[in-house]
């Protein structure tokens, strides 16, 4: 068996509404593993176009791992949206420069780090993530959702501010799939026990 190609922009035939999305992001602050997938209503160039305030001169990035499944209308905010919090007035008025470009002089903008994303993620219709979240191996991220905080692997959030519902599978599951770190392996062993990797036989991975 042949594994499909990890370089195709479009690996549905006829279809151009999903992407492996590597093939399609230009910014080299997005970075994303092979396989990840956007499927998206209308055009897939709108994935970039949902990476909110991703100013080059802040240089956080958006790191995303590999067989991640992202839907329609996810949005990534990204740190060029954070505004002063803690002095007298939260209005940006460096930006507009005349009189007002010495306004930051000495002070910074917060900045939570990079947006991380790791593998075999699964993000909703319509799901927002907020600056700096980490979001675990395995997890779901359901429709709609506001991520504001960390997401452990293999959780599955919801809401706004999304919350923890459950984990996808039992916590010695969860330790034997980040132990194995399946999307690690060469495409090779990938293809031949993609049966096992859909099946819910978490023992037959003992003979990996």
């Amino acid at each position: 068996m042949k594994a499909p190609d990890k370089n195709k922009k479009f690996p549905l035939d006829n279809y151009d509404t999903l992407c492996f999305l590597k093939n399609t992001v230009s910014n080299p602050n997005i970075i994303i593993g092979d396989y990840t997938y956007y499927d998206d209503f209308e055009n897939v160039n709108n994935f970039e176009k949902n990476v909110k305030y991703h100013f080059e001169f802040i240089g956080d990035k958006l790191i995303i791992g590999k067989f991640c499944m992202i839907a329609s209308d996810v949005k990534f905010i990204m740190n060029g949206a954070n505004h002063l919090t803690k002095s007298i007035s939260a209005y940006p008025f460096a930006i507009f420069g005349e009189g007002w470009k010495n306004a930051m002089k000495g002070k910074q903008y917060p900045t939570k780090g990079n947006t991380e994303v790791g593998n075999d993620v699964w993000i909703g219709f319509n799901a927002t993530i907020m600056p700096g979240v980490k979001i675990g191996d395995g997890a779901i991220i359901a429709a709609n959702s506001t991520v504001t905080k960390n997401v452990e692997p293999y959780a599955i959030v919801g809401g706004n501010p999304a919350k923890e519902i459950k984990k996808r599978v039992p916590k010695e599951q969860i330790e034997k799939l980040l132990e194995i770190k399946w999307w690690n392996w060469e495409i090779e062993k990938i293809t031949e026990n993609i049966q096992l990797l859909t099946s819910e036989n978490f023992d037959d991975l003992n003979s990996l």
